[in-house]
This record gives C-alpha cells, structure tokens and sequence, in this order.
C-alpha cells in the first residue's frame, strides 16, 4: 500500500453528479455541496468486529506514503476515500474504502477536481454524461409486514423480560435494477426531496441519511443522534401538534435519551470538552425527529477511531449494545448488510463525514435491490405504530426508485 499522489485543482464543474459512474456512482452530497468520485485508485476491505480498526491503521498508512499537492484546502480537497461499513460484527458484507482516481468537489463558491493515482499512472480525465431516470418498484422481503408485527410483539416481550431496555428491529423490502439502470438518478431524486439529508452513493449503498454520526475538520467534530419519530402533519396547526407531543411524550423522550447517553458517554471519553444539545424536534419533509447535537474536539484522532467507538449507537441497536444485537439477530433472522452502518468519506488528516446508512438500499452487482428501514421498540411500543414507522423511513427510497427525477 501507499505511493498514491493527489493533486487537487480549482475548476468549473457544472453538475457534480454528471462527472459519477452510472451503475456505480461514489457521492456524499448535501444539498449543492459535497464530493463525487470516480474510477478506483485503491480499494481496501476489512470484515468483522476489527474492521474500523483495521480501516482506521491502513488509511494511516496510505495517507503517511501519499504526496499531496492541495490547492484548495478544503473539507474534501486532497486526498479522500469513501467508505462504507457492515452494521454486524458477524455480517458476511464487506467493509470498503475506495480511493477514486478523480474526485469533483463543491463547498459554497469552491469547486475543484482531485486526480489520484500511483506513480506512472495517466490522469483520469473529467468526463460528464447525462443522467437517465430509472423506475423500481419494491415488494416485502424477508421481513413483510405480517412477521414484523410479530418480531416487534416478542422486542416488546423480552424488554419486559428485562433482556433489553430498547430495541430498534428492522423490516426489508427488494426489487431490482434494470439491466444498464442509472444509479445517479435515484441520488437525485433524494436530494431534491430532502436537501438537509447527506445523500450518500458508495459500492452500491445508496440512500439519504438525516443522521451525521460523526463529522469533522481540523480537530473539530459534530454528531447527531437521532431517536423518537412521529409522521408529519396534514396542517401547520396540526403540525405543531405533532412536535409539541413528541418533544414531550414519554416514550419517545425514553427512547432518544438511551440513544443519545450512549453516544455522549463514548464522545466524553475520547473529547472531554463535549457539549451536547437539550433534544428537540428536527423537521424533516415526511417526518419529525428527536435530535441531539454533540460539539468537541477530537484533537489527532481520526473519524474512523471514532466510528470504532460509535458504532452502532442505540439509535440502531438497542441498550445496552451487546444484549441488543444478540436479539437484534435471534428475531431478524437475516444479515442487514450495511443498513445502519457508517457511510461517508475520509480525507488524509483522519477528518470527513460519516452518517448512518438509513433511508437506503443497497443495490449488488446483480442489480438486486434490498431496502431496510427500523423503529425503536421499547416498553410501551405498540407493533402496529411501529410498523407504521417503517413504511414513513422506507418512503425516500421507495419514492426515489419509483420516481427517481420529480
């Protein structure tokens, strides 16, 4: 590994997307801004429970042997790699990083094109095509909505049991991608309906996250957790209704406080000086959510320590983790792949964005499509709401594949 040279440039570039692989886009954008990718420099790949580990020594290793001449000097300038992580110590899903041999970035008024490559190797030239639509309609999975009553009944039993304080169980839907489907479409169909998330394109994972697990730049993070969801309203009167009672309702505020302890207490242990937000409610286009946010400094450490630590937060597991996961697997049955892991990049210095991979699908290279989408079950949880859940967090990407340019 190492002997990558990256050189980043100021340009003109038009639409980021265009500059993406079709079938196989690299992208983390948010809104106008973000980084696209393309071609493959150097792939890494990691599996069980050592992979953040792993990923986080081997990107050290090939950011120390790599040249970098910066022009830009901004958050995605330079060297990058885009990631993307198993949810499961046990998952049989692989673990990525993928340094692109060109990468197109905007941030506000900078934009710039990064070529990277090994000694000897010719430049990948910019090259932007126009991008099709591309239409998938979904069905249950493994999980339809029958079995997932059930599973969310016995969650509640055994909570009650005492096995568990919360549980976040999941349900799939799948379908497939027309031979030659456009994947960049479906991104963009994300971004304009819900332009707060990061939407998010890496080895066939693609989705629109509302949940930044941890971002950082010079030593400076921000997180933050996401945990107790309620449907938008028909009016803004009603609307308003609907915020007051999740900000204030019991369940809810019982289940975003598991998530975000868990995830102030890891953040305190690495970054002393983090400060965490009162929760409130975060309006998004189809729903609210509870949020914290959780500011510090993070010093020398890299996003991937972080992501060792974090992962999976009770946002997606459960409290405590290991009880949690244990059932998480006995009730689903299934391998959720990358759902709920980190997804996002890494630049040279350890910084960059990582969200949880929610309101997505993965797409294989058989153009399989697999859609997940979980609700938090704790005590008080009634299977039939929590279903109801589900089908609110799976319409993103349903809508998107369905309607991919609206």
């Amino acid at each position: 590994m190492g002997g990558l040279r990256a050189r980043s440039e100021r340009a003109e570039l038009g639409r980021l997307l265009e500059h993406a692989s079709p079938r196989s886009p690299l992208a983390i954008r948010r809104g106008a801004d973000g980084i696209v990718g393309r071609g493959e420099a150097l792939r890494l790949t990691f599996r069980g429970a050592g992979r953040f580990a792993d990923a986080a020594a081997a990107w050290r290793e090939v950011a120390a042997a790599a040249e970098v001449d910066d022009a830009v000097g901004v958050p995605g300038s330079g060297l990058v790699a885009f990631g993307a992580f198993a949810f499961d110590d046990a998952s049989a899903a692989e673990s990525v990083l993928v340094v692109p041999r060109l990468v197109v970035g905007r941030r506000g008024d900078d934009e710039w094109i990064t070529r990277i490559g090994a000694e000897g190797d010719d430049d990948l030239p910019m090259h932007e095509t126009a991008i099709d639509e591309v239409r998938v309609g979904l069905a249950d999975g493994a999980i339809g909505r029958k079995r997932y009553r059930a599973i969310v009944a016995e969650a509640v039993a055994r909570i009650r049991a005492g096995e568990a304080e919360k549980l976040v169980v999941a349900r799939d839907r799948v379908g497939a991608l027309p031979e030659g489907g456009d994947v960049r479409s479906v991104i963009v169909g994300l971004g304009r309906r819900y332009p707060d998330a990061v939407a998010y394109a890496v080895d066939g994972l693609v989705g629109a996250s509302p949940e930044t697990l941890v971002a950082a730049h010079r030593g400076h993070f921000f997180s933050r957790v996401l945990a107790g969801t309620a449907a938008r309203g028909a009016t803004p009167a009603l609307d308003a209704e609907i915020a007051e009672a999740l900000a204030t309702g019991d369940k809810d505020l019982r289940e975003h406080r598991f998530a975000a302890d868990s995830a102030i207490e890891v953040l305190r242990a690495i970054a002393p000086d983090a400060s965490a937000s009162e929760p409130f409610p975060l309006r998004l286009p189809n729903l609210w959510h509870l949020a914290t946010d959780i500011t510090g400094t993070l010093g020398a450490r890299s996003t991937l320590d972080v992501l060792a630590l974090l992962h999976p937060t009770a946002a997606v597991a459960g409290t405590p983790r290991e009880a949690s996961l244990r059932i998480i697997r006995e009730l689903e049955g299934i391998d959720r792949g990358r759902y709920a892991g980190p997804v996002g990049w890494v630049d040279g210095e350890g910084g960059g964005e990582w969200v949880i991979a929610l309101r997505g699908a993965e797409i294989a290279a058989d153009g399989a499509i697999r859609a997940f989408a979980g609700a938090g079950v704790v005590a008080g949880s009634d299977p039939e709401a929590e279903l109801a859940e589900t089908a609110v967090k799976l319409r993103p990407i349903t809508d998107a594949l369905a309607d991919p340019l609206p």
